[in-house]
């Protein structure tokens, strides 16, 4: 029994009442002024990318955040790729933008596609690490609220998986990151709203053209959440953005279903001239996406 239950059960009503008021927030200081040092020694906070113990929860090391590639402006107003030099003005577009702009209004990703983003990624989907989920969403925050202050409150939606892969896997990575982001910006999140009607091969190893064979047709709109979508501009979440197969997908049913624009957020993306390991295959670069 603790302290507080052992209080309220010698001490009837009044005693129980006076322990509840006053007593246990006193108690519950106290409880973690003992367990906290306690904890931190058995389980001490660690670097996300090397395992490093360090000061604070969901911080790198000095050696791992030298290495983190943050994106962001100047680059491309539609897929997000980096300029190289700053752009005339606000909405310049990159060349394959500008001749055959991708359905998504805008694509951004937290961090280009590295060692250390690739063990986050990784530590999420197959090590089941959750936890790496709340760190993800930690930095794209910043993307979600530039989107948020040029319109109307938009809705997170994230990359459903297929039920067989979900039962198997045992959780949805992208819904976790939105659920995070939701927590953290106050919108909506809906991870139903968006559902794989069908199974998909694994992409890596096939080309840009199969990939785009391969997943036409895979999504639909859940029926019973169609008029919640009708004129929402929706933030499509993902981990790992790469060949631009899922996410055309993804966005071209969420527009067709009436949403009013689709953004794409991901924890990391691919540049070109990058690498991607076998879990998340060779990248689309003429696409851009996850």
């Amino acid at each position: 029994m603790g302290v507080f239950s052992f209080l309220s059960a010698i001490g009837g009503p009044i005693l129980g009442s006076f322990s509840a008021r006053i007593c246990k927030p006193i108690l519950d200081s106290f409880s973690v002024g003992i367990c906290k040092p306690i904890l931190d020694y058995a389980l001490p906070l660690r670097c996300p990318g090397c395992g490093t113990i360090t000061a604070e929860r969901d911080r790198f090391c000095l050696d791992c955040w030298g290495q983190l590639d943050f994106l962001g402006d100047p680059c491309c107003a539609r897929c997000g790729l980096p300029f190289e030099l700053e752009p005339d003005g606000p909405g310049s577009q990159c060349g394959p933008c500008a001749s055959a702009p991708p359905p998504w209004q805008s694509a951004r990703a937290a961090l280009a596609y590295g060692e250390i983003a690739r063990k986050v990624a990784i530590r999420l989907k197959y090590g089941r690490r959750t936890g790496m989920a709340r760190l993800m969403a930690h930095y794209m925050v910043p993307h979600i609220r530039s989107i948020a202050e040029s319109g109307d409150s938009p809705l997170l939606v994230p990359v459903p998986l297929h039920r067989w892969r979900l039962w198997n896997r045992g959780f949805n990575q992208s819904a976790l990151i939105a659920r995070h982001l939701g927590a953290a910006t106050g919108l909506p999140a809906d991870p139903f709203l968006l559902r794989r009607s069908r199974s998909t091969r694994p992409l890596r190893a096939m080309s840009p053209r199969a990939r785009e064979r391969e997943v036409r047709g895979a999504f639909a709109i859940d029926p019973s959440r169609r008029a919640a979508l009708r004129g929402r501009t929706v933030i499509l979440i993902d981990d790992v953005h790469t060949s631009g197969a899922t996410a055309r997908a993804c966005t071209e049913r969420l527009l067709d279903g009436g949403a009013a624009a689709v953004h794409l957020l991901c924890w990391a993306r691919v540049l070109p001239g990058g690498t991607i390991d076998k879990h998340h295959g060779a990248p689309d670069f003429g696409m851009g996406n996850s």
